[in-house]
């Protein structure tokens, strides 16, 4: 799914830039009623669940309050919104997204998954930004722990009285959750959309950024000076993350690290574990567990 943004209704339509979706479409379903379960000062956190089948995908929509998105099964991508940028992260069970009060995001399974939305009050917003308030008024993805997601799952029982009893907790593990430096920006220039959608989809192609030219007619130096100012990055960086996230899902389907690398077009292993090192600070068996 991309998005597409500006002042007007949102739009969405397939990420196959490169390929026909004819024989593969995608089912897409409004939010689930989400004023049912919106926040309020007596009941702060709220929780949501939502099964998503393999080919669905939530439409573009944005909520008056602060959201948490992960899956306790499968992988979602989540494209979200917060300040003119489009951004997009993929999510699995160990990792979450947050969206801050006000940005349009939509939601697309990447594979069957079981949907967890933690809908956050200001007043439990302003709670888990004591410490740092900017990070928390943009998009981030953090760890989740063990205790943070069967946290989630019993708030998503709906039973009230418990809620006074789960929410400080919640809160409070929200606040240790360990942030992780994941996500990938999408530019407004077309040509570079282009590509970047082409990656998003594939991102194993075109190791060089020479090779996107004719496919997006742009030259590699224009295509090099859009990157740094548009993204804020290199094409080897933009598409090193591209790479991350296309290794969350696989790893998510139980593939080992040795496919996965050479999936990826990676000579070997251990070159593959030196950019997943390079990029989060973390080995492979730790960044995929």
């Amino acid at each position: 799914m991309v998005w597409l943004g500006g002042d007007s209704e949102p739009k969405t339509v397939e990420n196959q830039p490169m390929a026909s979706t004819a024989s593969n479409p995608r089912n897409s379903m409004p939010p689930l009623d989400p004023q049912r379960y919106a926040p309020s000062p007596e009941r702060p956190v709220r929780a949501k669940a939502r099964r998503m089948a393999h080919d669905m995908d939530i439409q573009p929509h944005h909520h008056d309050w602060g959201q948490l998105v992960f899956s306790l099964q499968g992988a979602v991508r989540v494209l979200a919104e917060p300040s003119g940028a489009v951004q997009s992260f993929v999510v699995p069970p160990s990792r979450a997204v947050w969206i801050p009060a006000g940005a349009r995001h939509a939601v697309t399974a990447l594979s069957e998954a079981e949907l967890r939305t933690l809908y956050v009050h200001e007043s439990a917003s302003e709670a888990l930004g004591r410490d740092d308030a900017p990070s928390w008024q943009r998009c981030r993805v953090m760890e989740v722990s063990p205790l943070l997601r069967e946290l989630v799952r019993e708030l998503a029982q709906d039973e009230p009285t418990r809620e006074p009893l789960l929410v400080p907790l919640l809160i409070d593990e929200l606040r240790r959750a360990r942030p992780l430096a994941l996500g990938l920006s999408l530019p407004t220039d077309k040509r570079l959309r282009k590509l970047c959608e082409a990656l998003l989809s594939a991102p194993q192609q075109h190791a060089r950024l020479a090779d996107w030219a004719q496919a997006v007619g742009a030259s590699e130096r224009t295509l090099a000076r859009l990157f740094e100012s548009e993204l804020g990055t290199s094409y080897r960086l933009w598409r090193e993350q591209a790479l991350l996230q296309q290794a969350l899902q696989l790893a998510e389907r139980g593939k080992p690290m040795a496919w996965i690398a050479t999936e990826l077009g990676y000579a070997s292993a251990s070159a593959f574990s030196a950019m997943v090192r390079r990029s989060v600070g973390q080995s492979p068996s730790a960044f995929f567990s």
